[in-house]
């Protein structure tokens, strides 16, 4: 029987739901259980492909083209598993689904109401992602804090669950803040107390409390807590703010967190063997050498746009031994005047996914930097599309070389749409989406990062390099390294002869984990650190 786990928010949001249900999930999976996570979210939109990082932080994409939450993102990197589309599910699809279900007569004429048919189709969901993975346990984070209309139905369906599988097989976590106030030196269990009491006004009776907090908690508070929301001594869990992020499951499994769940859900699994994860954390907290990257973006006010690039950076750092300084550059401030001057201290530059024509031309002088003076370059989606415009402006002489997504009216496209699409689409939805195998060329920068000949990556994105310009561009110098099967779609471009010049059509960062980094990462840190 498949045990399912859902994971609450209370008092506040931001609590570190996330990376206390990714962290148990890796504790699971270490005591040999498959953990499959998923996250509910309570938004309206359909998924997040077309919200603003700004508003939301990047877009996580799976291997089956899923645009997906950042949260889910964290489940990859900590339980080291590949997530569909049957992760992420919002307020958006459930309508979405009910509201065809209803024009199509599957209701058979009843009234459509909330329950028992939103929160069916939430369960049915739940349920679908444990038979498809065919998970032992299923980790539920459900978005959003207790108390916020938006949410209960979600918290209604995960309710029924509990009661259709019965408690043997279900557990509920909540995760709460214990504020610490400077006035009166204490802790307050107050904000738990009440988020607790919503929750029971709901139906659902939590059996472990996750205490978020910034300094350790004195032992009369998780007494009071245990008391006072009827859960057991032990259930009562201390999750400090820890300075490595992936530190917390070691610091979740000192306070026996699986221990507890594996009782409380019957499970009879072995200790679970944390000795690489812990020589990864010894890594992240010796590091013998720093490097310095500059990340030129245009979302560089709300660093969680570019959360998988960050942290593929920072594996990759671990991995040499390295700490990763990221210096944010927001390519708005970068001109003629300042660029060389701004980017003379970095020992690599990466340029990373983005859409819209704001902060381009500061992108571009970032490329041209990196490539007169052979400053290691990681371009992503759109900077392999930046790479290659500043190419043909710079070394070919088109000047004005561009992308049809920026002007649709400039007489040379370097970046276009491909024959056969359209741009009379709506934008969610419709870009090229999830994985795509890739064919690599011998004897380039792309085949000693990979050390072979067919990849597979994940992508998000709708504009391609326009083929018109391969032979110009390659005879130039650009090495075209990395073509899809057919040979109709260029996936990645290089300049061979520097230490690190590459750009990918894709999304490199969606596979990388702390403890095993992506090539490609781990190839562009070495040429930062000056290692072949």
């Amino acid at each position: 029987m498949t045990k399912y786990i859902f994971v609450t928010g209370g008092v506040v949001s931001g609590l570190g739901k996330g990376i206390t249900a990714a962290s148990l999930g890796r504790l699971l999976k270490c005591r040999g259980l498959k953990v499959a996570s998923q996250k509910l979210d309570p938004y309206i939109n359909v998924d997040p492909g077309t919200m603003s990082p700004y508003q939301h932080g990047e877009v996580y994409v799976t291997d089956d083209g899923a645009e997906t939450d950042l949260d889910l993102g964290h489940y990859e990197r900590f339980i080291d598993e590949d997530l569909n589309r049957y992760s992420n599910l919002t307020t958006g699809k459930v309508y979405w689904n009910v509201l065809n279900k209803e024009r199509r007569g599957e209701y058979l004429g009843s009234t459509v109401q909330v329950i028992p048919h939103v929160t069916n189709e939430i369960k049915e969901f739940v349920y679908r992602v444990g038979k498809h993975s065919d998970a032992d346990v299923v980790i539920t984070e459900i978005g959003g804090t207790i108390g916020d209309i938006e949410s209960q139905p979600f918290i209604e369906a995960v309710r029924q669950i509990s009661l259709e599988v019965g408690r043997e097989n279900s557990l509920f976590i909540h995760v709460t803040l214990v504020p610490f106030l400077r006035g009166s030196d204490e802790h307050k269990s107050k904000p738990t107390q009440h988020s607790v009491k919503e929750l029971l006004g709901m139906g659902i009776n939590p059996n472990i409390i996750v205490l978020r907090c910034d300094e350790p908690l004195e032992e009369s508070i998780f007494k009071k807590i245990s008391l006072f929301c009827n859960v057991k001594p032990d259930c009562v869990i201390e999750n400090i703010t820890l300075p490595y992020l992936y530190e917390a499951p070691l610091m979740l499994e000192r306070a026996h967190l699986s221990d507890v769940v594996c009782r409380e859900l019957g499970i009879d699994a072995p200790a679970p063997d944390l000795s690489e994860w812990r020589e990864m954390v010894e890594r992240i907290k010796t590091p013998t050498r720093t490097v310095k990257i500059g990340l030129v973006g245009k979302y560089i006010q709300l660093h969680d746009a570019y959360l998988s690039v960050a942290e593929a950076l920072h594996h990759a750092g671990y991995s040499h031994r390295a700490e990763v300084g990221i210096e944010w550059i927001d390519s708005e401030t970068l001109d003629e005047n300042n660029y060389r001057e701004r980017l003379s201290q970095l020992d690599g530059i990466i340029v990373p996914g983005g859409f819209g024509q704001r902060g381009i031309e500061g992108m571009i002088l970032a490329a041209r930097y990196a490539r007169e003076t052979k400053t290691p370059y990681f371009g992503i989606c759109l900077g392999m599309q930046i790479a290659c415009i500043e190419f043909a402006r710079d070394v070919l002489g088109i000047k004005d070389a561009h992308s049809g997504e920026f002007d649709e009216l400039c007489r040379h496209k370097i970046i276009d749409f491909m024959p056969g699409q359209s741009d009379e689409i709506d934008k969610g939805g419709t870009l090229r989406l999830g994985a795509y195998p890739c064919r690599v060329k011998p004897g380039t920068t792309m085949a000693r990062c990979y050390g072979k000949e067919e990849i597979s990556e994940r992508h998000r994105h709708r504009y391609e390099f326009n083929n018109d310009y391969r032979e110009a561009v390659e005879a130039a110098g650009l090495t075209i390294s990395g073509l899809s099967p057919d040979g109709r779609l260029v996936e990645t471009v290089e300049i061979t002869e520097q230490p690190f010049f590459v750009g990918v059509q894709y999304h490199p960062e969606f596979k990388s984990r702390p403890n095993r980094p992506h090539p490609l990462f781990f190839g562009f840190i070495a040429a930062a650190l000056g290692e072949k």
